[in-house]
């Protein structure tokens, strides 16, 4: 794929928001009609159809821009001559760029409209494996490049390809592929040397991911996720074709990077086998006995890396949020000097070729993310990239404190405060409530330059509840949100509400709830239930109705998420759908909605986001509604995610302003 000139980029860019704004205007063609009855104002800024939107004032466009101009910088992997590749955005998408040493300047090797969702190097080579979908559909391909050069695409259009993994040698690949309509999976595995087509190895009805590939080529790890819960491994015999099932009656488990140990007898893996939280592991592939590498822990382990030689071991634990580091001999478990890192979040942890170095990204609420390497034998840290904070000062960003609060049972729950720098404690402020998608995902104190930017714009306290069903508190809280318990984490925003109320700095009577994608749903379920005593919601992307949803999401996830949310087919969990979903409950919402979403969202479809605008409409609620063509479930282009800013801006601020009149 040959970079495009300046000229050339412009030339598609102009063609791209054509087609965009008329496949805009034609997605929205069928709301148009529910709401006929209706005066809806509608008006195009680039590939977005905005209903309801009043002009966007230039301060806000101005202010928007001071926070959205922050890049990062991700690792995505170490090459052969000790340089390395990361991710890092400098125009409108994130591309990968090459940096050759600490501090080096970022060469950019891919370019292209479409942002890279990863990349992972060919080992003992400098070619690497680009990840890119197309307008935010998650229909990955898979691109091999160099340095230099064009790109190859190794996979098929309309098919959704990741979880690719190479043999040690970089001879063999390996990776998953779905296609659209089916629940069904394939591994495909592709000789690097000879190319051609890739050959199907394994089919699965469901879905599965490739692991790992022992060194000598004959055996291959791979993983069949049957839910956020439950896991199963099976070793692949690649001549034969055989799949066996590794401890077969191992109690109900995730299992998180499993791959083999030198030996090819064991694996390591993540895994809350016999444990609430997930644990480092050994596993003995004959036998299925599990060794724990690291008892005693009472946090998740979140990710791990192994030296090439299986000697060195490297992890993070999740203490509450944030990210510690461990370096050790894996053989011994005698404890090796120790990275002092900045307080925050592990982004990348990655050992070197040789071992000699452990290249470490990480994140902060005051730092957008970056990457170090630490030598492992002199047992110094070396910062390679310094990403911008654009025109922001970290001196004057809010630092969020980590608060509990009791829900209605007597449960503690986490939330992260970022309450706005320089505002005296007894100032009540407005506060936004934003409730993270997943559900199993969990509000950590990452570079959250939305938090920081509704802080010092809006002068209002922003909290970052993990209500029950998050993800990094346990096995145990992760559960109790499932199935018919559902609503149970909505009543831990109603007890957060009342919480509010008890704060002096906290404005009772402004109090707005925010979310996207299982946050979306959050966000129009709390509003249904807590209507009289919010200013109003904001929603991207969210399940607006739970049998519709499970209906329309894509067939190569829903039978993952009915183990999570419940199957809609089964008519005791339809009664309970009947009576939580958004949709059926529309009528409590009694103040004004912004809704959002992406034209291309596979996992949320845009009808989701449709019906509940239509109905929300009928009753005659105030309802702004925002739909960008080239989006899927997130938007990952800068300038969709500008205007999405700038709308939420002039909407929470009319909700406060409102209120406080």
């Amino acid at each position: 794929m040959t970079p495009a000139t300046p000229a050339r980029q412009t030339s598609i860019m102009l063609k791209i928001l054509l087609v965009s704004s008329t496949l805009a205007a034609a997605l929205c063609a069928p709301l148009a009609a529910q709401t006929a009855a209706q005066t809806v104002a509608t008006r195009q800024i680039g590939t977005a159809t905005l209903q309801n939107v009043p002009a966007i004032p230039a301060e806000v466009s101005e202010a928007v821009q001071r926070y959205q101009n922050s890049r990062s910088a991700d690792f995505e992997g170490w090459l052969p001559d000790g340089s390395m590749l990361i991710t890092t955005r400098f125009a409108a998408t994130q591309q990968v760029h090459h940096v050759a040493a600490p501090g080096a300047a970022r060469r950019q090797i891919t370019f292209g409209s479409e942002p890279i969702a990863g990349a992972l190097v060919v080992p003992g080579t400098s070619r690497f494996l680009a990840i890119r979908d197309n307008g935010g559909d998650e229909w990955f391909q898979l691109y091999l490049r160099g340095l230099t050069g064009t790109a190859t695409q190794l996979t098929e259009a309309g098919t959704r390809n990741l979880s690719p993994v190479f043999s040690s040698d970089g001879a063999m690949l390996v990776w998953s592929r779905a296609t659209k309509g089916s629940a069904a999976y394939s591994l495909l595995s592709l000789d690097m040397a000879a190319g051609g087509a890739p050959k199907a190895i394994y089919q699965s009805d469901g879905s599965i991911s490739p692991s790992d590939i022992t060194a000598d080529k004959a055996r291959l790890i791979f993983v069949r996720g049957l839910s956020n819960r439950e896991d199963q491994l099976f070793e692949l015999d690649l001549k034969s074709g055989k799949a066996t099932r590794i401890a077969p009656k191992a109690e109900m488990a995730v299992y998180q990077d499993v791959r083999y140990l030198p030996d090819g007898k064991r694996i390591i893996a993540i895994s809350d086998r016999g444990s609430d939280t997930r644990q480092l592991v050994e596993i003995d592939l004959a036998t299925g006995a599990q060794t724990v590498l690291t008892p005693g822990l009472t946090w998740d382990v979140e990710t791990y890396d192994l030296s090439d030689d299986g000697r060195l071991l490297a992890y993070a634990i999740n203490e509450d949020g944030f990210s510690r580091v461990v370096v050790q001999d894996r053989v011994t478990h005698r404890a090796l000097p120790q990275p002092e890192l900045p307080k925050g979040v592990l982004t990348g942890l990655k050992f070197s070729r040789d071992g000699g170095k452990l290249a470490i990204g990480l994140t902060s609420a005051t730092s957008a993310g970056d990457v170090w390497s630490w030598d492992m034998a002199a047992g110094g840290l070396k910062r390679w990239t310094t990403s911008e904070l654009g025109e922001l000062d970290p001196a004057n960003l809010a630092e969020p404190q980590l608060i509990r609060f009791k829900s209605f049972d007597g449960l503690s729950v986490p939330a992260f405060v970022y309450r706005p720098k320089g505002v005296a404690a007894d100032v009540r402020t407005p506060v936004i409530i934003d409730i993270h998608g997943g559900p199993e995902s969990q509000t950590r104190p990452i570079w959250n330059y939305g938090a920081q930017y509704f802080a010092d714009t809006l002068k209002a306290t922003v909290i970052l509840p993990n209500v029950r069903g998050s993800d990094g508190y346990g096995k145990r809280y992760l559960n109790l949100d499932n199935a018919e318990k559902r609503e149970d984490s909505v009543k831990d925003i109603g007890a957060l509400i009342d919480w509010i109320g008890t704060q002096p700095g906290l404005d009772a009577q402004r109090v707005a709830v925010y979310g996207q994608s299982y946050g979306g749903y959050m966000s129009l379920a709390v509003m249904t239930h807590y209507s009289a005593k919010l200013v109003g919601g904001v929603e991207r992307y969210g399940i607006s109705d739970w049998t519709s949803f499970l209906q329309n999401t894509e067939a190569y996830r829903r039978d993952n998420r009915r183990a999570e949310y419940g199957d809609e087919r089964d008519p005791k969990m339809q009664a309970v759908f009947a009576k939580i979903s958004p949709m059926a409950n529309i009528g409590k919402i009694t103040k004004p909605m912004l809704v959002m979403q992406g034209a291309n969202d596979p996992r949320v479809p845009q009808s989701e986001s449709d019906q509940v605008v239509a109905k929300l409409r009928s009753g005659g609620n105030e309802t702004w509604y925002v739909l960008f063509a080239d989006e899927g479930h997130g938007f990952q282009k800068k300038h969709n995610n500008d205007l999405r800013r700038e709308v939420e801006t002039v909407f929470l601020r009319k909700l406060f302003e409102g209120a406080g009149k």
